[in-house]
């Protein structure tokens, strides 16, 4: 390998290693090593970004390798990321690395020439950090998980590992129901990051040198880490059970939250990549949380209460952050950002701002009516493409049993301001098996999307109208957490209902999409899965399962042959009804909201009553006329209470 090739190779984030492609007495450099000639878009491992702070030198320094189970551009598109980071990059007695699941093309050609998967800033194995923490987005990328530490020279079982290998953490949406990881992982962090890594990061530099057992214990200490390895499950006919193993910290373990966005950390800077990733923008959290109460959302319910960032404040930073990335555009990042209370403020602030510096703002997500339409159409990012709208669901009962709180006139307002505004593209997001649906419901996405376009024609001749639908998914800590999901034949045969049914109106400017149902079945088991389909994940692992949330690398009869070999029932974990008093796999895990309050919320659905927006004028109201207890703003159960 000569000079320019080495220098390519450990800014590409690898190392080689000892194998069988490779003299065990070789040295970095002895020989060609054509990793990234012969793989698609090099450039996800490239590294080379602008902001990247240099690595800290000295000892006493936690060293944390943060890893996405996914590609490059996807990972660098998300905001927690960067977040965590600069975080770390702040505290002194801790230092970040990154690294990204490599594409199947590299993960062959490093398994030919026997290379370790490596950081991509200063290319360290992973097995030579001290913690390696994963972040959890969605279920279908955990087979990468096990990719990633097979290639990174780490045991893939906790139990496996001793006191030299590197911590293995977990934290994001997936640390709510985390058994079906809980044998990798050795510490899952619940909760807000911003408010659980300084504790961490004070504790592992404490306990440096000790042994690793000692370690977690110490861990397991802190409010929102949850140690697997120190709770026993038992399976019986009611459920799940969970123990603290070895006088190890009572249960529940309860969520870590920051309690003010203003005081938390945000950070100054941003990594601008080098390549093209997907949100390719500055992107900053107006505010965390959402009170609207939509009973299918998990992300509604695990981040309540509504936490906001002062307009004022979040205005200079994002103006300091345009200045210092040389990015033209900005996302404003919440579940619902026409939500936030200074949102006029704060656009009124900016732009000027950003229309002096040719930056574009964006709302990556919309509410349904005529104030989102009107504040997104003054946004010159938000008129280059479509808009989408999210109505959930085909009739105005089902919207009521998922708590949408969109009804037809917001329906018809909000297509009327988009196509009068100037769009000539509306993308309507649907989900199809929610509860209680019927084909009825099925043939009101079809009378929603032929409403669509006829609104649009009445603007545009050539309006297009997008149907996209998804398979409803029951997700922990929802007022849906005990509903059956429906089976693959089911699902496909609802979504080509659709589909048929919007061929005849297609000829008129309607396109429809569904999602695949068997990654569907697929997500639903992980996500309401308990600690034995760990041997499901890892025997279709070795059969070849990578990334599963891509079409083009799912097989699901890969997946059927390893629940057979692991002699579990799929079905059984995701299509059916569960008993209310049934011990789920998540209720050692205290999210916040009560689980009574979720348990009313879903008879409500099936009265088909809508439950209000707890929020007045902005703020939560504590015990108000509007308030529904879940829980988020009362005070925490007792530890050792949960039931």
């Amino acid at each position: 390998m000569n000079r320019s090739e080495e220098t390519t190779a450990r800014e590409a984030g690898f190392t080689p290693r000892p194998g069988a492609a490779m003299p065990a007495d070789a040295e970095y450099g002895d020989s060609a090593w054509p990793l990234l000639s012969n793989v698609k878009r090099s450039s996800r491992y490239a590294g080379c970004e602008y902001g990247v702070l240099p690595e800290k030198s000295g000892g006493g320094v936690v060293r944390y390798c943060l890893a996405f189970p996914d590609v490059y551009e996807i990972g660098m598109s998300y905001l927690g990321f960067q977040v965590l980071y600069f975080l770390l990059k702040s505290l002194p007695d801790a230092d970040a690395d990154r690294v990204y699941c490599p594409w199947t093309d590299l993960e062959e050609q490093m398994r030919l020439q026997g290379a370790v998967l490596s950081s991509i800033e200063g290319g360290h194995p992973l097995r030579d950090f001290d913690v390696v923490g994963f972040t959890l987005q969605y279920e279908l990328s955990y087979s990468n998980i096990l990719t990633m530490l097979d290639l990174g020279g780490i045991p893939l079982l906790a139990s496996d590992r001793g006191d030299r290998d590197p911590l293995v953490a977990a934290g994001g949406a997936g640390a709510f129901a985390p058994e079906p990881l809980a044998p990798f992982v050795d510490f899952f962090c619940v909760g807000d990051g911003e408010a659980l890594l300084p504790p961490i990061t004070d504790s592992l530099s404490r306990s440096a040198g000790r042994p690793r057992a000692e370690r977690l214990a110490r861990l397991s200490e802190i409010r929102g880490v949850y140690v697997p390895s120190m709770v026993d499950c038992e399976y019986s006919p009611d459920g799940v059970h969970f123990t603290p193993v070895d006088g190890g910290r009572s249960l529940p373990v309860r969520r870590t939250v920051v309690e003010s966005l203003d005081d938390a950390f945000m950070p100054n800077m941003l990594l601008v990549p080098s390549a093209g990733i997907v949100h390719d923008r500055v992107t900053v959290e107006v505010f965390r949380g959402c009170t609207r109460g939509c009973r299918f959302c998990q992300a509604g319910m695990v981040t309540r209460p509504v936490r906001e960032r002062s307009p004022g404040p979040l205005a200079r930073n994002i103006i300091s952050l345009v200045d210092r990335t040389g990015w033209e555009e900005v996302g404003l990042l919440s579940l619902a950002s026409c939500d936030y209370s200074g949102i006029t403020e704060l656009v009124r602030t900016l732009s000027p701002e950003l229309a002096a510096r040719n930056v574009r703002l964006s709302l990556p997500s919309l509410r349904m009516d005529a104030f989102s339409v009107e504040l997104a159409a003054g946004m010159e990012a938000m008129r280059r493409g479509g808009i989408t709208f999210a109505p959930e669901a085909g009739t105005q009962r089902l919207r009521n049993v998922i708590n949408k709180g969109v009804d037809e006139e917001d329906f018809e307002s909000s297509l009327r301001a988009a196509f009068s505004r100037g769009w000539d593209r509306v993308k309507l997001y649907f989900m199809m098996g929610l509860p209680t649906e019927t084909d009825a419901d099925l043939q009101g996405i079809v009378d929603l999307a032929a409403r669509a376009r006829s609104i649009g024609r009445e603007y545009k001749r050539r309006a297009q109208v997008a149907v996209s639908l998804a398979g409803f998914v029951p997700k922990p800590h929802t007022p849906f957490q005990w509903e059956p999901q429906l089976p693959v034949d089911e699902l496909r045969r609802r979504g080509r209902l659709v589909k048929n049914a919007l061929a005849d109106v297609g000829r008129g400017g309607v396109t429809v999409k569904y999602h695949e149902p068997e990654q569907t079945l697929l997500e639903g088991v992980f996500a309401r899965g308990d600690r034995r389909l760990a041997d499901v994940l890892l025997s279709a692992w070795r059969m070849g399962a990578r990334f599963d949330g891509w079409s083009e690398h799912f097989s699901l009869a890969r997946w059927m042959e390893a629940f057979a070999e692991a002699g579990v029932d799929p079905s059984w974990y995701a299509e059916r009804e569960r008993p209310r008093d049934e011990g789920l796999p998540w209720d050692h895990v205290d999210a916040g909201v009560d689980r009574e309050f979720l348990w009313r919320e879903r008879l409500r659905s099936l009265d088909g009553a809508l439950s209000p927006d707890c929020r007045e004028g902005g703020r939560c109201v504590l015990h108000g006329p509007s308030c529904l207890e879940c829980g988020a703003c009362l005070p925490p159960v007792e530890e050792g209470s949960y039931a």
